[in-house]
């Protein structure tokens, strides 16, 4: 059994530290902490171990857990791993229609064949319809901590069932074993240079890779505190997980979380204490320089560096973090001429800097900076290999766009229930179908290759236009989704856009024209909240935008075309 994951499980606990006055502090309702001790989950962990193996579970299978962040979640969580089996954490109910969540979840549930579902009390009916609709008369085990403790299994060789977001296509689980999970966490403690009695914090969902093992499993590994919210209360209240930061040191988060905080609180972000902050991991979506640089600039009055920041790279694929940087160098920025952008071919840059000097102590506006700038994520890891390729799987120079190839301990063995994606797993390395360059030893990300197409003999990536569009109008980053198609009927993009319809189209079209030119048609859907549909952890679902609206159920969203709709598919 793991000396660093599940040995703290065990009655007494096999592990180094003494695990009173530590565990993990819940956000309650009324703006609160509820603290449990790991003792007190230990055991509850052992009970629920106990009940699932009365019911049959035995090592090695999959047992899928249906529950919002809290304790019963983490009581499920290593329940099932002290009963030696895998876990797979679905995520739960949000924002999609009910229809629609069934259909994702079900999904999930027919991959796993799982032995038994847990679920709460409140959800059971949901669940029992995710089941149904994933084919199996088996009804959801409701939670209780009433069951005959045991003591923890050995481990079966799959640790996890990761499942991908499904930006790009249907979610697939990933294959995640105890050697690749305990590989990828080595990796994040040495690079967040984590201390014995540091503590972290996080709103990340569980059910998503950064959430669980970046945020949940880092300190737990050690057995450090961690404060934990479930995400709708970061989005009520942003500050709450900031004030953290007075006692926390690490957590990861994905830039949104920094445009938000910072568009939410202003200028009272400087009335917060952030003096205890030392990394926080960037990543799991493009990184806007921009966007972190404002929030640094509001934030430094409470003590918050720009060195905080570490800009990531990573894939569920391998676990999580394949590169990520130190805080022992500002970061280095490029701006790329995306009019040269061509898969294979040198990238041409327009001009360089370092974020913590160039941007940070600029006396220029977010604004005022123009697009088009990247931030370096930091070389690989120890154990760890990222090479760009071409699309015949030759090593490209550095300064050349080509598609991450990824080796080394974290990358998993593939998809469950055979199946495959744009990922492609090779020669024991993964072709990631993310499309980046090396300069001076830093990957720098532009995008997926699958959120790209040609425009003028080039590669133009989504995240690019998007980018360029929030620019020209002002519109929320979360609040626009730019998808491209190409097709036998020519190229086409369609700009969907979460606000009503103003003056603001007109400068949305000019700027995707100017960057795409006259052969590509440009369509702009404009709509209420929700329009955008987005993946259990917050990436637009282009595909199925698309295909939605191709199928007219956009319901009352006003479509404005500037030249055909082509009849190829989305890329």
């Amino acid at each position: 059994m793991s000396d660093t994951l599940l040995s703290w499980l065990t009655d007494p606990p096999r592990t180094a530290g003494d695990l009173h006055g530590r565990g993990i502090h819940l956000a309650d309702d009324r703006g609160g902490w509820e603290f449990h001790g790991y003792p007190e989950l230990a055991a509850s962990a052992r009970r629920v171990a106990g009940s699932l193996a009365a019911r049959g579970v035995r090592p090695g299978d999959v047992v899928c857990v249906l529950l919002p962040t809290g304790f019963p979640c983490l009581s499920s969580l290593f329940g099932v791993w002290a009963a030696g089996a895998t876990v797979c954490l679905i995520p739960p109910p949000s924002f999609a229609a009910e229809a629609e969540y069934v259909e994702h979840a079900a999904g999930i549930l027919r991959q796993t064949e799982a032995a038994v579902t847990i679920t709460a009390e409140g959800l059971a009916p949901l669940a029992a319809r995710v089941l149904a609709a994933a084919g199996t008369d088996r009804e959801p085990w409701i939670w209780r901590d009433d069951g005959d403790e045991i003591q923890p299994r050995e481990p079966a060789e799959l640790a996890l069932l990761q499942f991908t977001s499904g930006s790009s296509s249907r979610p697939r689980g990933v294959r995640v074993t105890w050697a690749n999970l305990e590989a990828n966490l080595a990796l994040i403690r040495s690079t967040l240079g984590w201390r014995a009695g540091d503590a972290g914090a996080s709103w990340l969902p569980l059910h998503h890779d950064m959430g669980l093992i970046g945020c949940l499993l880092t300190p737990v590994s050690v057995q450090d505190d961690l404060w934990l919210m479930r995400p709708e209360q970061f989005i009520r209240d942003p500050a709450r997980w900031l004030r953290c930061f007075a006692v926390a040191a690490h957590t990861a988060a994905p830039p949104f979380a920094f445009e938000y905080a910072a568009r939410r609180l202003g200028d009272r972000l400087a009335d917060l204490d952030l003096s205890a902050w030392r990394n926080v991991i960037v990543g799991a979506e493009p990184i806007n320089p921009r966007v972190l640089e404002h929030f640094a600039r509001l934030a430094a009055p409470a003590g918050f560096s720009p060195s905080v920041y570490l800009p990531s790279y990573g894939l569920a694929e391998a676990t999580l973090a394949v590169t990520v940087r130190t805080s022992d160098a500002p970061a280095p920025t490029v701006r790329v001429d995306t009019g040269t952008l061509h898969f294979g071919g040198p990238v041409t840059i327009d001009e360089e800097g370092e974020f913590a000097g160039e941007f940070a102590s600029s006396a220029k506006t977010p604004s005022d900076v123009e697009d088009g700038w990247l931030i370096g994520c930091g070389g690989p890891g120890d154990g760890v290999g990222a090479t760009v390729v071409d699309d015949e799987g030759r090593a490209l120079p550095d300064g050349h766009l080509g598609e991450i190839e990824v080796t080394g301990p974290s990358v998993t063995s593939g998809y469950h229930a055979g199946r495959t994606g744009s990922t492609r797993f090779v020669d024991g390395g993964i072709r990631t179908g993310d499309a980046g360059f090396f300069h001076r030893g830093e990957l720098f990300v532009l995008g997926r290759m699958g959120d790209s197409l040609k425009a003028r003999g080039r590669s133009v990536y989504m995240e690019d236009l998007e980018a360029k569009v929030v620019s020209a109008t002002g519109i929320a980053r979360e609040k626009c989704a730019v998808v491209g198609v190409e097709g036998t009927g020519g190229t086409s993009v369609t700009l969907f856009a979460e606000k009503a319809e103003g003056a603001w189209v007109e400068d949305a079209t000019l700027v995707l024209r100017s960057a795409l030119g006259d052969e590509v048609a440009i369509t702009v859907v404009t709509g209420r909240s929700g329009l955008i549909r987005k993946t259990s952890s917050g990436k637009p679902r282009r595909r199925h935008m698309w295909e939605e609206l191709r199928a007219g159920r956009l319901g009352d969203a006003r479509v404005r075309e500037t030249a055909h709709v082509t009849t190829g598919r989305p890329v």
